[in-house]
């Protein structure tokens, strides 16, 4: 039999979910990593991030030695891993229940064991660890295949393994151990479920008959909305179905990533907790969404920001339900993934100021307002808000796109995307007729528009640099032409291209900004971003290079994971690293997919 390794690297991993919550499955069929029943909940699987302590559920079939592979049944989240070997080949089915009305889906992962060839044995063992590995529980067997593991002082938290083959526990963990005949299959469901709700709970002949057509059927009904006929169909399509599973069902915000701690880099500090709503994110992929047909996620998101109407000015980040982000804290517990520390969980920089969320978001609702629907009265007045917050604020230093930890900084992008937020808005305004002070407003725009060019342009460097008196680029200003605040044929704009590709680029790999001198106020040197190499390409075809940008986008989307899937960074050896799947990098390589055809149309 195989060992499996201590930890296998997140590009091993495929993602199920409910938009709800996510689980990791890995090529070696364990979920290692399921916070229960929320994105932002206390992890239940987590030996993604210690593989002694964290918890997992695997189902591996007792081969001495097999390969294996994953796949995604087209146009779904449903995730098949297949064992080969001499012996066999075995096949797992993950997923978790949807139903025609997300948010009303049960909250369960769902497992189908069938053997294709031979007769094979499988081990099961479903090891949970509460409250991120934190909290004790006990285990009660309601009958000869239902296991409810309960948690000790951790609230209400509570789930329940039920089968159709009986299951034995000992000490923390449920186990079984199956030997299933060629053609034969069988399930074994994992559910959360709250203390003091258990008498009308679902059996598992309700999962084997119930939900795996409806759950096919729903993905399948979902992806055929899109609207995208252009080259790259598949990709496409798994970014897309990836960024919906980081979308909430219940609220309309969605998660940055799925998971916790997943290092930037290996022998560094830069591990973060991505699992709530940025609103820069989030703006981006509803963006990303508008552009494929997807309109109701973004009038879901939109309702979602309304409801935060009544704050003086936009956080930075939310919980999921609009609730405050939870204090950063280390788990000095858990040991990291591959074994590089600290865990972390809640995110300090919810406190900083970051004014370009206003641009992004008013960038999206000027496309829904232009494009797919008018936007009413009562959301333009929530526009109203925020550009009060722009105006009176765009001259401030913040802490930027990046969020440096070390001090507030005069930062291009975010006086860039302060502009689009004046320009958005005023475009808004006369397409509706809506009443706004117009000279003011008028005047910012303007006002801001010159202190960029005037004020960071670097004649040194021969391009915009990335704060005002620095004397480096950032990835970030290869939004300047995508945002239409420069043309791409513009001498400033093609000679700040040259400066980025000189000073940030490995072939299409694009660093953020240069951080030989710790300027972040980190310590590590990361990887590339893969975000920024989206934008490379992107403002490559934008500027007509069309061969290039083609040349490298089929380079960048040659490093995405065995399903199509990115993290948020690409290391030196072409690992991925950061969290994991990345909302950022799977709405860039949306938008570039799409200048990229629109360009090749022309030729």
């Amino acid at each position: 039999m195989i060992k499996k390794p201590k930890y296998l690297p997140i590009e091993d991993y495929g993602v199920i979910g409910n938009m709800k919550t996510v689980a990791l499955v890995s090529m070696l069929g364990s979920v290692d990593f399921m916070c229960f029943p929320d994105f932002d909940s206390p992890s239940v699987f987590a030996s993604l991030l210690d593989q002694q302590n964290g918890g997992s559920f695997s189902i591996t079939p007792q081969f001495d030695t097999f390969k294996t592979k994953q796949l995604y049944l087209p146009g779904t989240a449903v995730l098949l891993t297949r064992f080969f070997s001499d012996d066999g080949i075995a096949e797992l089915t993950d997923y978790m229940p949807v139903k025609g009305m997300a948010e009303n889906s049960i909250c369960a992962i769902v497992r189908r064991v069938k053997t294709i060839r031979g007769n094979i044995t499988y081990k099961i063992n479903c090891a949970p660890r509460f409250d991120y590995g934190k909290a004790t529980h006990e285990i009660e067997k309601s009958a000869k295949n239902d296991l409810r593991f309960t948690a000790i002082n951790d609230g209400d938290s509570m789930v329940r393994l039920i089968a159709d083959f009986p299951l034995k526990f000992a000490e923390q963990d449920g186990y079984a151990e199956i030997t299933v005949k060629e053609g034969e299959e069988h399930w074994i469901v994992l559910e959360s479920v709250k203390k003091g709700e258990t008498d009308n709970l679902k059996d598992i002949e309700f999962y084997q008959n119930c939900t795996y057509q409806e759950t096919v059927e729903y993905w399948k009904g979902w992806s055929s909305k899109s609207t995208y006929k252009g080259r790259w169909p598949d990709l496409v399509s798994r970014s897309a179905i990836t960024l919906k599973l980081l979308t909430s069902a219940s609220h309309g915000s969605m998660v940055a990533a799925a998971t916790f701690s997943i290092p930037e880099t290996l022998d560094g500090d830069r591990n973060w907790d991505y699992r709530f709503t940025w609103i820069r994110d989030a703006a981006f992929t509803m963006y990303a969404f508008l552009r494929l047909g997807f309109r109701e996620e973004a009038a879901r998101f939109l309702h979602w920001i309304h409801e935060r109407s009544g704050e003086d000015m936009l956080r930075l980040m939310y919980a999921i339900d609009g609730k405050s982000v939870i204090e950063e804290e280390e788990l000095k517990h858990m040991e990291g993934y591959m074994g590089a520390g600290p865990v972390r969980i809640g995110n300090a920089a919810k406190d900083q100021l970051q004014l370009d969320i206003y641009g992004e978001l008013i960038d999206t609702i000027y496309i829904y307002n232009k494009n797919y629907a008018k936007i009413n009265y009562e959301l333009w007045q929530t526009v109203q808000k925020h550009i009060t917050c722009v105006v009176d604020n765009w001259e401030k230093p913040d802490h930027g796109i990046w969020e440096f930890r070390n001090g507030k900084k005069h930062f291009l992008h975010t006086r860039l995307m302060c502009w689009v937020a004046m320009d958005r808005a005023i475009k808004i305004a006369t397409d509706r007729s809506f009443p706004y002070p117009e000279q003011e407003w008028k005047e910012v725009r303007d006002q801001i528009y010159k202190d960029i060019y005037e004020n960071f342009w670097n004649e040194k460097l021969g391009a915009w640099e990335q704060y005002k008196g620095s004397d480096s680029v950032d990835a970030s200003a290869l939004l300047m032409p995508l945002v239409h605040f420069i043309t791409p044929d513009e001498p400033r704009w093609i000679a700040t291209l040259k400066v980025i590709e000189e000073k940030l680029s490995t072939d299409v790999l694009i660093y953020r900004y240069d951080n030989a001198e710790e300027q972040d106020g980190l310590s590590g040197e990361e990887g590339t971003f893969n975000m920024c190499s989206f934008w490379f390409i992107e403002a490559l075809a934008k500027n007509k290079e069309t061969d290039k940008a083609l040349e490298y986008f089929e380079k960048m989307t040659g490093y995405a994971n065995h399903l199509g899937l990115f993290s948020e960074q690409i290391g030196k050896k072409g690992e991925h690293l950061g969290n994991f799947p990345q909302a950022f990098t799977h709405l860039a390589l949306i938008s570039a997919a799409l200048e990229l055809d629109k360009q090749l149309d022309r030729v």
